[in-house]
């Protein structure tokens, strides 16, 4: 066979699976297309119902409050017990610095530092500054088993106060802060618990801190200010208090817990509890500067979340002590995340509804324009995120917090998937440390 044979042969080869392709296999592909163009515009409605719902959520912030600032009153301060659970952090000994600088009735709080930590040289290093501070005491369990709220629940048996007010390790309080968090509990005995609101020192650092706290932007500045219209809130982990007596009642916290605060909140608001957000209080914190470290915080709280209204959920809806307001309120705090598996689902719909497409020249006027408004119809989140920094004092970092979600931001939305569908196929997750700035500068 010669050179010509062989071309006509690999022609005659190529014009018969063509055919084939164009009578048995295109028929099968343009069904498959049309079911996923269909799930995409589907998927996509659904986007743009959440997009307007964060815009209704932004209007409803905005609109002014009556609402009071409570006023403490001296005469009638609950002993208080401020714990700081850590693990391997010095950064744990600026906050108990800063809490020792509370004008709070000094005989009337206590610091409890609890040590999870397995490096001999931070504990050693907790125990000299407690040894130098009389109010300050170590409590430790030889693990950390059970990971923050496993740490909670050994130091509330070692907590002498009414009220318990918790900080993560990287926390840095003001000076009147005490007080203010304290005050609700003393006006109002049906309040079980009082959440401060987040600041971040560290929130222009880089890309990714910048990312981190416009993510926390939007949930203090937004989120919480809408829910509350409804009289309800949540705790997030730091900066917050609660009622011992109300914590003890209900079994502590959740043991392994990774969301702690949101599976407790539930808790308190399945049985008719009431918890507080201060908008007015704030308290400086870190935010993660590593992508990696984003990440993973992100993908712990997506399935310490949805792991807790999974839970929860079912409760809350036939609760009869909720109003539908609450119900509506609280599911719109918990799947707030759910709107990672939206933006996945439309990145494989797209995808698989372009590449069974019927082949032909791309219309890349029509393409761009197309993306551009699916973009623009979706990206009601993206306004709501600048306008949360612009209230965070973070107007500047717009632009970058824009690059930032459309690159690690991409990679922080697969990493949301997969602790979410980690609940959903029932595995387990571990507690990931983060790289915080304020262990380097404590050495």
């Amino acid at each position: 066979m010669n050179f010509a044979q062989v071309i006509e042969l690999m022609n005659s080869i190529g014009q018969r699976a063509w055919e084939w392709y164009v009578s048995v296999s295109r028929p099968i592909l343009d069904a498959i297309n049309i079911i996923f163009d269909k799930a995409f515009y589907a998927i996509l409605f659904i986007a743009i119902i959440i997009s307007l719902l964060y815009l209704v959520a932004l209007f409803f912030s905005s609109l002014p409050r009556r609402d009071k600032r409570w006023v403490f009153d001296e005469s009638k301060a609950p002993l208080v017990t401020v714990q700081i659970p850590t693990y391997n952090e010095l950064v744990a000994l600026q906050c108990a610095s800063r809490c020792l600088e509370f004008d709070y009735p000094r005989d009337k709080f206590e610091i409890i530092i609890g040590d999870d930590s397995n490096s001999r040289e931070v504990s050693q290093k907790i125990d000299a500054f407690a040894l130098q501070h009389s109010q300050v005491k170590v409590t430790r369990r030889g693990s950390n088993h059970g990971y923050k709220a496993g740490n909670l629940n050994h130091m509330l048996s070692h907590s002498k106060g009414e009220i318990l007010v918790l900080f993560d390790s990287d926390f840095l309080p003001e000076k009147g802060f005490l007080k203010e968090i304290v005050a609700p509990f003393q006006h109002d005995p049906g309040i079980a618990a009082v959440q401060a609101r987040w600041k971040f020192l560290n929130a222009g650092q880089n890309f990714v801190s910048i990312l981190g706290a416009s993510v926390v932007a939007v949930f203090h500045h937004i989120t919480l200010p809408f829910i509350g219209r409804s009289k309800i809130s949540f705790l997030c982990g730091s900066a917050e208090a609660v009622r011992k007596g109300m914590l003890v009642e209900l079994g502590g916290w959740q043991h392994g817990s990774l969301t702690e605060d949101i599976e407790y909140s539930l808790r308190l608001l399945k049985s008719g509890k009431r918890i507080v957000y201060l908008d007015y209080l704030a308290c400086d914190g870190e935010v993660p500067h590593k992508s990696r470290d984003l990440y993973r915080q992100q993908m712990r709280w997506a399935y310490g979340v949805i792991s807790a209204f999974r839970q929860h959920g079912k409760e809350i809806i036939t609760n009869g002590r909720l109003s539908l307001k609450d119900k509506f309120f609280i599911t719109f705090m918990c799947t707030g995340y759910l709107l990672s598996v939206i933006l996945i689902g439309l990145f494989i719909t797209g995808m698989l509804s372009f590449v069974t497409h019927p082949p032909g020249p791309i219309d890349f006027g029509k393409f761009l324009f197309e993306t551009g408004r699916n973009i623009l119809l979706t990206s009601g989140l993206l306004l709501v995120t600048a306008i949360a920094l612009k209230r965070s004092n973070n107007a500047k970092s717009i632009g970058r917090m824009l690059a930032s979600s459309f690159s690690y931001g991409l990679m922080m939305t697969l990493y949301v998937n997969i602790g979410i569908f980690k609940v959903i196929a029932g595995q387990p997750m571990k507690w990931y440390m983060l790289t915080k700035k304020g262990n380097t500068d404590s050495v």
